[in-house]
């Protein structure tokens, strides 16, 4: 059976069957989801094959040209170097494209070639029409080398697979010196087991400082191995050093060949285990079936049912995306590298990396309480591993080390989410105290929150986004110690979540930074700030007015009531002022100074439901989310930020969204969809009818708990996660009356 067909009958095979509210029959979800979507504009989406939160990540990388290459493709490009095994999805900094395999035929290369010149290196030309993305398959035709690629992957193990053309000299040229962006070699080492086995590792320093990565390659037929530093061949078996790389020559007669590649973050041994215990034999389409079949168990977490076939496409590859990380960072037999670079034993969960916490805190972890929450043990008690190897919980880890990149120290909320909710397998004074612990450091700025209350502008540089993104975390810890009985630690972080004040300008009705004599920051102009040299952190004066989650009450007191807190966020997506040549380019997306392609203000839209005006909540969702995302290749607004750009999407499609990402509740908005059925632990079901559902009928006329009229704005996840049946009745005008 040939790979297109088998692929086709595996997507057909599947279906959702019986959910246990009702029969939903609906083709597989992997079959809607779309690899492209984002890979274009600025989304800079992965491109190739991953498990649901798997450790490889096997994919093509172009030549970098800056900025939105930072995944190390981009839907734009034609030319090939090489298929690396770990990316990163969505980011706004480009690192890993860790160990680049590259097929090609003629004379000896060892060198990728240029942008403008490929042919003077090994590097391919490639077209669209001839390369096929799926979530678990990706193909493409070399042009340069008249050679097919296919990929495929486990969760540890990367499966290749190369057709050649006849009689033609041929080689594979592993490139350990290489990689995405501004990722460096630091150590590198390659070595010929067998006529068949070659392994090594890739130590790099970039946006990770300390990233240290092993492998071992499996060939399916047999392979000479020729090392160089660089472009400078070495004689011998093997070879290490800042810029090694190698070429793997393939006798003319064979046309196919077959290579897996085990990654690990312990040792070249662990690599060729986890090749041992993941993929067995040369069945390439055996594999892509299993993997095929882990996203459809993933994906079907969340079932929809609906005519907008764009819509579903959007849906699915975005929970497609929110699934992709935080990855496994651990072996088949469960050792792990720590952050200290020590090697653990199975520590009686799974380790993970790829922590994008500043982006991922405000939906993609609340996404995971509800369609995850078995792994969410998993990814707090990596984060407590984290505190305890590095002296504080994480704020963007990778790959074994803190980047420390953003700001605030975003694990903080999580845990607190994690323990709110009563996740079991954590040990929450554990998690108490490296909550307190982390929130009471010096890190960056937060002794000033301790001693002085606030961030002094003309001290620390971000001062008024890193203080309200603290005020955030405090909040966290403050009900933490409440739930724990820790009646004077609530009293303190109570005191300090409400901080944000100290920020609060009320003649300009903005936060503003705050010299330690007291006096502001000036020039102070709400729209022409940037994150390079003022108090706020990818934004501005504008985006940076709502970001107090934790207290909206308190936000509208200082404005002096809902009247001028409803005319100033009114005013927020009417201002049309051009933000200036020197803004970041994460601000994008806008709808006045309204920014969706950036994270702080996701979730400002639903603010009006606090001051008795859904309906407005209900208007912005609608337009973003069928004028912000698209099933085309630019069909994001910004960065996809591992995952949080399409958890917004996710969450507001179903109808609700997470303002306080980590008090449980979540507020109305706009459904889109005629049915959702959410499936729960303990065999449980949580289903969502949209009653009079069209693009028209946008706004909320009533809703219905479990046969009862329900009347608050927002729903609990207590009340999700007991299973039943949400109604939203909806109508093509505001019913002013709801909620009220």
């Amino acid at each position: 059976m040939n790979l297109q067909k088998f692929l086709l009958l595996s997507s057909l095979m599947c279906a959702f069957g019986c959910t246990g509210a009702d029969k939903l029959e609906v083709i597989n979800p992997v079959a809607y989801v779309d690899p492209y979507i984002g890979t274009g504009g600025h989304g800079h989406t992965f491109l190739g094959v991953t498990a649901p939160f798997g450790a490889v990540q096997v994919g093509p990388n172009n030549i970098n040209k800056g900025w939105d290459w930072c995944s190390g493709y981009h839907y734009s490009d034609s030319i090939v170097i090489g298929f690396s095994h770990l990316h990163l999805n969505g980011t706004g900094c480009s690192d890993t494209g860790d160990i680049l395999f590259m097929p090609y035929i003629g004379k000896v290369r060892t060198q990728p070639g240029t942008q403008q010149n490929p042919l003077s290196g090994y590097a391919s030309c490639y077209s669209k029409d001839n390369e096929r993305a799926l979530p678990a398959y990706y193909e493409v035709f070399l042009k340069t080398h008249r050679t097919k690629v296919e990929l495929t992957a486990s969760d540890r193990v990367a499966f290749h697979r190369y057709t050649f053309p006849k009689d033609v000299e041929k080689y594979v040229m592993i490139n350990l010196k290489d990689a995405n962006g501004d990722d460096r070699s630091t150590d590198t080492y390659l070595e010929q087991i067998n006529d068949t086995v070659i392994r090594g590792h890739r130590h790099s320093t970039g946006w990770s400082k300390k990233q240290q990565i092993y492998f071992t390659a499996v060939f399916s037929q047999p392979v000479h191995l020729t090392l160089y530093h660089d472009s400078v061949q070495v004689v011998g078996n093997s070879l290490q050093g800042l810029d090694v790389k190698g070429n793997v020559t393939v006798a003319p007669v064979v046309e196919e060949l077959g290579v897996k590649v085990g990654i690990s973050p312990v040792s070249m041994e662990n690599a060729m285990d986890n090749i041992e215990q993941e993929i067995k034999d040369w069945n390439f389409e055996k594999i892509v079936d299993e993997t095929t079949n882990k996203w459809n168990t993933e994906l079907s977490k969340l079932q929809i049912e609906t005519t907008d076939t764009v819509a579903k496409r959007i849906f699915y590859t975005a929970l497609y995306h929110a699934f992709m990380q935080p990855i496994m960072f651990n072996d088949c037999n469960k050792e792990y590298r720590g952050t200290d670079k020590n090697i653990y034993g199975d520590p009686g969960f799974t380790n993970y990396t790829v922590f994008s916490l500043w982006d991922t805190y405000r939906a993609a972890h609340p996404l995971y309480t509800l369609v995850q929450p078995e792994r969410v043990p998993d990814f707090v008690n990596s984060m407590l591993a984290i505190y305890e190897q590095q002296g504080r919980l994480p704020v963007w880890h990778l790959y074994g080390s803190d980047t420390n990149e953003m700001i605030g120290i975003q694990s903080v909320p999580v845990i607190a989410d994690a323990i709110l909710k009563n996740v079991k397998g954590l040990n929450y004074e554990r998690a108490y105290q490296a909550m307190k612990a982390s929130m009471m450091s010096d890190y960056k700025g937060l002794s000033y929150v301790t001693n002085l209350e606030y961030i002094p502008a003309d001290k620390e540089n971000e001062s008024v986004a890193k203080g309200l993104e603290y005020a955030i975390a405090d909040w966290g810890v403050a009900q933490v110690a409440r739930k724990l009985g820790k009646a004077e630690d609530y009293e303190y972080f109570s005191k300090r979540a409400l901080a944000y004040r100290n920020y609060w300008d009320k003649d300009t009705h903005f936060f503003r930074g705050k010299n330690q004599d007291g006096s502001w920051l000036t020039p102070f102009n709400p729209v022409h700030s940037t994150h390079r040299n003022d108090a706020y952190c990818e934004g501005n004066g504008w985006q940076y007015t709502w970001l107090v989650p934790h207290d909206i009450e308190g936000l509208i007191s200082l404005f002096g009531g809902k009247e001028a807190f409803v005319s100033k966020l009114d005013s927020l997506f009417l201002v049309n002022e051009d933000l200036g040549d020197e803004a970041s380019p994460d601000i994008s997306g806008l709808i006045g100074q309204y920014a969706h392609g950036n994270e702080p203000g996701h979730h400002t839209v639903y603010l009006y439901s606090f001051v008795d005006q859904q309906w407005k909540t209900a208007e912005k969702v609608d337009y973003i989310l069928s004028h912000m995302y698209s099933d085309l290749p630019d069909g994001l607004q910004g960065n996809e930020d591992c995952g949080q750009m399409s958890s917004w999407y996710v969450f507001s499609a179903l109808g609700f969204y997470p303002v306080n990402p980590s008090d449980g509740m979540y507020v109305f908005g706009r459904p889109i969809f005629d049915k959702v059925v959410l499936k729960l632990p303990g065999d449980k079901f949580f289903e969502i009818r949209t009653n009079n559902n069209s693009a028209k009928n946008k706004y909320i006329q009533s809703i219905e708990l479990n046969g009862q009229s329900y009347n608050k704005l927002y729903i609990s996840h207590t009340d999700i996660m007991a299973g039943g049946t949400l109604v939203f009745t909806m109508g093509n005008r505001p019913n002013k009356q709801f909620g009220k």
